[in-house]
Order: C-alpha cells, then sequence, then structure tokens
C-alpha cells in the first residue's frame, strides 16, 4: 500500500482566499496610516499669517506700484513695436509712464534707505 501524498510531512497552507483577505487588510492599514497625517485638520494656530507692520505695507505698495507701471510701459513698447499705436500717442503716453516708474524706483530706494540708515544710527549711539 503507498502512503498518501498529502500524509508525507507536506505542511497545509490556508485556503486562497484568507490569503487574499489578508493581503486587503494589509494594504487597507498601509494606506491608512500613511495618509493619516493628511486627514487631520492643522491647527488653527499654525496658519494664521502675522499681518505686516506699516513699514513693510508701504513698501509692498511701492513695489506694486512698480510693477504695474513697468508691466504697462513694457505693454506699450510692445503695442508700439506692433503697430498698434502710432508714434504720436506712443510719445504722447511714454513720457508720463517713465517718469512714473522713475519715481516709484526713487521712492523705493529712498525706503531701502531708511532702515538701513536708522540701524546704523541705533548702532553708532550704542
Amino acid at each position: 500500500m503507498r502512503p498518501d501524498a498529502g500524509s508525507c510531512g507536506a505542511t497545509r497552507y490556508p485556503p486562497y482566499p484568507v490569503w487574499l483577505a489578508l493581503g486587503v487588510v494589509l494594504a487597507v492599514l498601509c494606506v491608512l496610516l500613511v495618509a493619516r497625517p493628511f486627514l487631520r485638520e492643522p491647527a488653527p494656530t499654525d496658519d494664521r499669517l502675522q499681518a505686516p507692520r506699516p513699514e513693510e505695507e508701504a513698501r509692498i505698495a511701492l513695489a506694486e506700484e512698480r510693477d504695474r507701471t513697468l508691466a504697462a510701459l513694457k505693454e506699450l513698447e510692445f503695442d508700439h513695436r506692433t503697430g498698434k499705436v502710432s508714434d504720436e500717442d506712443y510719445r504722447s503716453q511714454v513720457g508720463p509712464l517713465r517718469r512714473r516708474a522713475a519715481e516709484t524706483l526713487k521712492a523705493l530706494e529712498r525706503e531701502k534707505k531708511a532702515p538701513e540708515e536708522e540701524r546704523v544710527g541705533a548702532a553708532g549711539r550704542s
């Protein structure tokens, strides 16, 4: 009589659906573990910005004015090159834009130098 192939000491594994279920459970646990930091609400104190000081607000306003003026000047020059703006209109508009840009740049330089002079003055008095 031949011994059964199953009784030769071969280990029996749980059926295929059990392994599949264990794999799915493990995958779900891994996804939840990785996603957990993203699912939590941030602390409300962490996402507040500090309001800029008045000097910073003035500097920001000047920088925005500079950017708007230079963009308008660039657009005017482009329109003149492409023929959308006549020479006469270009000459009448470019002067005031350049003056406004120069004034804004000078004001920004003054704003930039003022804090430096205050620091130098405070260091000299110490």
